[in-house]
């Protein structure tokens, strides 16, 4: 029984550490050049009649094909300014996802499964911004499918709030390998489609899901701890200010239940700022 419980946690551990495909028994660098698969190999005297096997061949054989590699791109600030002239054209969700589809400048691209653009009410008041997705996420192109979603879920429930009343989005649209930090020009680079996605949904309230999205949302170097609690302002690239809440991140209660009753005060501030939005309730400023 003890043998079961901790091959269970070992696989546990493999699958949060991004170990989530089953390859060979020795690592594989996948940054490497596909090689191009073994031919036979042929000569022109192979081919010629017997009787002329033992003429020295006047022809020269054709060079091998290179052998094609991956599509990658070097992040840089060129890159991060493309991607704020390509969002900028955007009209639409719709646009910027199709946008975000052909888009080659950030190489989380190439190692991601899906783009995981966002789930829910487009016309909701409230939106909501994690950093990036992680594997369940890549897996089924939505964000906060896994543990750490199903939670925000019964959190968003204990506001009387469901998908169909928000709309939940990351900064990072793929999944870094191994669920890894995005690097800071990575998040430069996608920093202009994710201002550009709250430009166009138009949320009257915005909550910042843990440290790294409410740093990059509110433009701070502030830690969670110090941020949450009370409500901040995001400014839009037009000049847009949104009420900003930031919170404490799923993943992060689910490794310190004992933070729940925090993220629980904030979440009531959350429900308020919404009544008082429609009007439900009056100001108390």
């Amino acid at each position: 029984m003890a043998d079961t419980i901790n091959l269970r946690e070992l696989l546990l551990f493999y699958a949060d550490s991004g170990v989530d495909d089953a390859l060979t028994d020795a690592p594989v660098d996948k940054f490497l050049p596909v090689e191009a698969p073994a031919r036979p190999a042929t000569s022109q005297a192979s081919q010629e009649p017997a009787a002329r096997m033992d003429r020295p061949s006047s022809k020269t054989a054709a060079p091998a094909p290179t052998p094609a590699r991956p599509q990658t791109t070097v992040p840089d600030e060129g890159q991060s300014e493309r991607a704020r002239l390509l969002a900028r054209e955007t009209g639409s969700l719709d646009e910027l996802r199709a946008c975000l589809e052909q888009f080659d400048g950030c190489n989380l691209k190439f190692t991601a499964k899906s783009l995981v653009f966002g789930d829910g009410n487009p016309e909701a008041d409230i939106m909501l911004v994690g950093e990036a997705p992680g594997r369940d996420e890549d897996i089924e192109g939505l964000p906060f499918v896994g543990r750490s979603g199903q939670l925000l879920d019964r959190m968003l429930t204990a506001i009387e709030l469901d998908r169909t009343q928000a709309y939940i989005t990351n900064v990072i649209p793929w999944r870094p390998p191994g669920n890894r930090t995005p690097t800071p020009i990575e998040t430069e680079i996608c920093r202009p489609f994710i201002e550009r996605q709250i430009e166009l949904v138009k949320p009257k309230v915005l909550v910042a899901l843990g440290g790294p999205s409410s740093k990059i949302l509110l433009g701070t170097s502030d830690g969670i701890m110090r941020l949450r609690g009370s409500w901040k302002e995001h400014e839009t690239p037009a000049g847009v200010k949104i009420p900003t809440m930031p919170l404490l991140h799923p993943a992060y209660l689910l490794r310190n239940p004992a933070h729940k009753k925090l993220a629980w005060r904030d979440l009531l501030e959350i429900k308020a700022r919404l009544h008082q939005l429609r009007g439900d309730l009056p100001s108390t400023a």
